[in-house]
C-alpha cells in the first residue's frame, strides 16, 4: 500500500487554502490546514508533515517565525513560502531560515503542482540522506566494536606473549633468529598502532572536543605540530618553513585536537614529499578568520581522488606513493576542524604537490593574553 505524502498548508486566507485543496485533491496526499502560525506549529508537532506551505504575513506570529520554529522541530521538513508580498529581501530571508522554495500569489494550478512535486522530491532526498547518515554511523559503531574486540584483543595477547618469549629465549637464539623475532615484534607493533589510529578516527566525539574549548593561541598549535613532524622531516632531509603573523588572532578551540589536525596534514606532506623538498606553513589573519595553509612539493593528488580524500579509510591509489597511509588521518582532521566551526579545503595536481587550507573563526569575545613564541621559523631541518 502506497504511503500518502503529508502536506500542511499554513495560511490565513480561506481562498488560498481552498484553492490548494482543490488543486491537490487528486494527488496521493494527506492534507491538513491551519489559519495562523500558532495552530500551524501545533499541527507540525501532531501531523509530522513531509511538506509545509507557509504564508509570510499572518495574524499572530509571522511566517518567518514559523519557518524558524519548524527548523527547530524537524529540519527534515521541506518548507515552501507562499505570499502575495514577494520581494527579493523576503525571499532571501526565508531561504536563510530553511525555506526550500518561494511561490508568489496568485499562482496557477500547474505552478502549485510543480512546486509540490519538487518539494516532495526534495523531502525524499533529505530522508535518504538521513538514512544513509544513520547507516554510516551504525557501520562506524560496528566497525569500532570489531576492531576493538576481534582484532585488538587477540593482537594484544600475541604481543604480550612475544615480549615474554623474547625475554625467555633470547639467550638461546642465534643472531639470525633474533632479527626475525624482532621483525615479528615490529610488525605486531605496527598493526597495534594502526588499530589505535582507526579507533581514534571512528570514535572521536565532537561534543567532547567542544567541551574543552578555550581561547587558543594558534602560534602554539603550529609550533607543537612542527615539533611533532620534525623528526620524520629530518630523516628525509625535508625543510619546513613557517611564517606566522605576529598579531595572529586567538581562536576558541581545543589545543590538543587542533595540533593533531595540523600534524595529520603536515605529516602527510612529509610522507608524500621527495627528499630535499620544502614544506611551507603559513598562518595569517583573514577578516574574521585565521587562515592556515600547508603547501608541499609532493606527489600530489589526482583530480578524480580529491573529492574523497576526507572520507573514512580512503587512500589514494598511486604508484608514486613512497609510504602507505591508514586512510583515516584526513577524515579525522576534517571532523576536528568542523567541530571548531571551521572549514578545510584541499587543492592539488598530480605530480605538482598539494595545498591544504584551514579557516577557523577568531575568538571575538575579548582579547586574551598569549605568550609570544620567540622560536624562529624552522628552516632546513
Amino acid at each position: 500500500m502506497e504511503t500518502l505524502s503529508r502536506i500542511l498548508i499554513i495560511d490565513d486566507e480561506e481562498i488560498v487554502i481552498d484553492s490548494c485543496l482543490q488543486i491537490l485533491a487528486r494527488g496521493n496526499f494527506e492534507i491538513r490546514t491551519a489559519q495562523n502560525g500558532t495552530l500551524g506549529l501545533e499541527m507540525v508537532e501532531d501531523f509530522h508533515p513531509d511538506l509545509a506551505f507557509v504564508d509570510l504575513k499572518m495574524p499572530g506570529i509571522s511566517g518567518f517565525e514559523v519557518l524558524e520554529k519548524i527548523q527547530e522541530i524537524d529540519p527534515a521538513i521541506v518548507t515552501i513560502v507562499i505570499t502575495g508580498f514577494a520581494t527579493i529581501n523576503s525571499a532571501v530571508e526565508a531561504m536563510q531560515l530553511g525555506a526550500f522554495d518561494f511561490l508568489p500569489k496568485p499562482f496557477t494550478p500547474d505552478e502549485l503542482r510543480l512546486i509540490t512535486q519538487r518539494g516532495l522530491e526534495k523531502r525524499k532526498l533529505v530522508l535518504e540522506t538521513l538514512a544513509l547518515r544513520r547507516e554510516k554511523e551504525m557501520l562506524r559503531e560496528h566497525f569500532a566494536a570489531i576492531v576493538s574486540h576481534e582484532l585488538k584483543s587477540p593482537l594484544a595477547a600475541v604481543q604480550q606473549y612475544l615480549y615474554s618469549l623474547s625475554s625467555e629465549l633470547s639467550p638461546q637464539m642465534t643472531e639470525d633468529q633474533m632479527r626475525r623475532f624482532e621483525r615479528i615484534q615490529t610488525r605486531i607493533d605496527e598493526l597495534m598502532k594502526l588499530i589505535h589510529t582507526w579507533l581514534r578516527a571512528i570514535s572521536v566525539n565532537i561534543e567532547n572536543i567542544r567541551e574543552n574549548f578555550q581561547p587558543t593561541d594558534i602560534k602554539v598549535v603550529i609550533s607543537k605540530a612542527i615539533e611533532s613532524v620534525e623528526p620524520h622531516a629530518v630523516r628525509k632531509d625535508i625543510s619546513i618553513n613557517s611564517r606566522v603573523d605576529d598579531d595572529i588572532h586567538p581562536v576558541l578551540g581545543d589545543e590538543g585536537t587542533l595540533v593533531e589536525a595540523v600534524v595529520n596534514i603536515a605529516g602527510n606532506s612529509v610522507k608524500y614529499s621527495p627528499t630535499g623538498s620544502i614544506i611551507q606553513i603559513t598562518v595569517e589573519n583573514q577578516d574574521d578568520q585565521v587562515f592556515i595553509s600547508v603547501i608541499d612539493q609532493g606527489i600530489g593528488i589526482a583530480k578524480e581522488d580529491l573529492p574523497f580524500i576526507f572520507e573514512d579509510f580512503f587512500t589514494v591509489s598511486s604508484d608514486q606513493q613512497p609510504e602507505k597511509g591508514s586512510g583515516v588521518g584526513l577524515a579525522l582532521t576534517r571532523r576536528i576542524i568542523e567541530a571548531h566551526d571551521g572549514t578545510i579545503i584541499a587543492e592539488s595536481e598530480l605530480g605538482k604537490g598539494s595545498k591544504f587550507k584551514i579557516l577557523l573563526p577568531i575568538y571575538k569575545n575579548k582579547p586574551v593574553e598569549v605568550t609570544p613564541i620567540k622560536k624562529e621559523p624552522v628552516n632546513n631541518i
